[in-house]
């Protein structure tokens, strides 16, 4: 789960991370009472939406007096928001966070996520800050330093001392500086964070650690515990489909292509989307029905992955344990009952109750491919597509 970032330098704040100080605005109203509350000589107005990129594309204005930060914040609240992570449909733009703008003397780069290959949170740094970590990586991974932490023991001290010494810091700033790591550390662990990014991590004229920007994204599978972090949830800056599809426990991601993916299993449903592409084809979705999915469920994924009108096939690729191949059967057979099925399906099905589904899925009257396994199924689908 993502949350804003005005959401996320509060939680901060509250664990001891420096932020600068501001306030969350939903209109002009609000903006006015919000700058009655800051003391600046100039500030800064950013859009709160769950994506990076805000200020190429205008979301985030630097003004000089209070009369231009409500005037920004009246053109940015209601905006389409388009960036390089939104895609070009963009969003909507809600609130505003209004902040003390910093007097920066350089910026850095900080973030904490888990390296599952290694089985341990990794803290990054860098002292190419205000830039994307992927382009630092691709073109000077020399400029990131990287920090396995055993969670048993947590970070220690010289770890943050040797990421600030990476950064080019010193003196009282590097003490600083480990206070911070230590805090966002804590913050990362204690709620269950999957990521953690300060991009930029500024450092002042005064000499002060600040946190200019925040992201923090959250495990979906330990929100039952912290029910703070669920109630920050924004729905309206979350995928329609993928919302709807929370909502009826399943696991469903939109992707740009055009062969819409039905499987069990996510790491079936990755390799499904893998095989496509190998034979050529571009998968529409990412859609994990789960193991002990019903018929309703099916039936509801069909009619997600068919709302979208670049589908061109459906690959159903099931593997029978938990879920049982008839219930996928039954599904199929609804769905096209409901709201129709007009593109070709191609179906693998094996394990529990396999032949009952099959026997389901042949007397059903659909047009139906079948493939004996994976690799043919996922030839005959694209094929499908090239030739509808």
């Amino acid at each position: 789960m993502n949350i804003h970032e005005y959401q996320a330098k509060k939680l901060l704040s509250d664990f001891g991370v420096k932020v600068p100080c501001g306030h969350v605005a939903f209109d002009a109203n609000e903006a006015t009472e919000a700058l009655e509350n800051l003391s600046s000589k100039r500030y800064v107005v950013k859009a709160q939406i769950h994506a990076g990129g805000r200020g190429k594309g205008g979301g985030i204005r630097v003004v000089d007096n209070i009369q231009e930060a409500v005037v920004a914040t009246e053109q940015i609240i209601g905006m389409n928001l388009v960036t390089h992570q939104t895609g070009p449909a963009g969003k909507t733009v809600g609130s505003v966070l209004i902040e003390e703008a910093s007097d920066i003397e350089k910026e850095f780069y900080l973030g904490i996520v888990i390296d599952r290959s290694r089985e341990k949170v990794v803290v990054m740094g860098s002292p190419e800050g205000g830039v994307e970590i992927e382009e630092v990586a691709a073109n000077s991974p020399e400029k990131i330093i990287k920090e396995h932490v055993d969670i048993s023991l947590g970070i220690q001290p010289y770890q943050c001392r040797k990421i600030a010494y990476f950064m080019g810091l010193e003196g009282q700033s590097v003490r600083q500086f480990v206070s911070f790591i230590s805090s966002l550390y804590r913050v990362f662990i204690e709620k269950d964070c999957s990521l953690a990014e300060i991009n930029p991590l500024v450092l002042t004229s005064s000499g002060n650690v600040v946190a200019l920007d925040a992201k923090l994204n959250f495990d979906d599978n330990a929100l039952f515990r912290h029910r703070d972090i669920a109630g920050l949830r924004d729905r309206g800056q979350e995928e329609a489909l993928e919302l709807e599809a929370s909502d009826a426990g399943i696991s469903f991601i939109k992707l740009d292509g055009n062969i819409g993916c039905l499987v069990n299993g996510a790491g079936l449903a990755m390799a499904t989307m893998d095989i496509i592409k190998h034979h050529g084809g571009e998968p529409a979705n990412f859609l994990d029905v789960g193991g002990g999915a019903t018929t309703e469920q099916v039936t509801k994924a069909f009619k997600m992955i068919l709302s979208d009108k670049n589908v061109k096939a459906i690959f159903v690729n099931i593997f029978g344990g938990i879920m049982k191949c008839d219930t996928i059967a039954h599904g199929i057979v609804e769905a096209a009952g409901e709201v129709g099925i007009n593109v070709p399906i191609v179906v693998r099905l094996e394990g529990t109750n396999v032949e009952a589904g099959r026997e389901i899925l042949s007397g059903s009257g659909l047009d139906i491919q079948t493939g004996a396994d994976m690799k043919e199924a996922a030839f005959k689908v694209v094929n499908a597509v090239k030739t509808n």
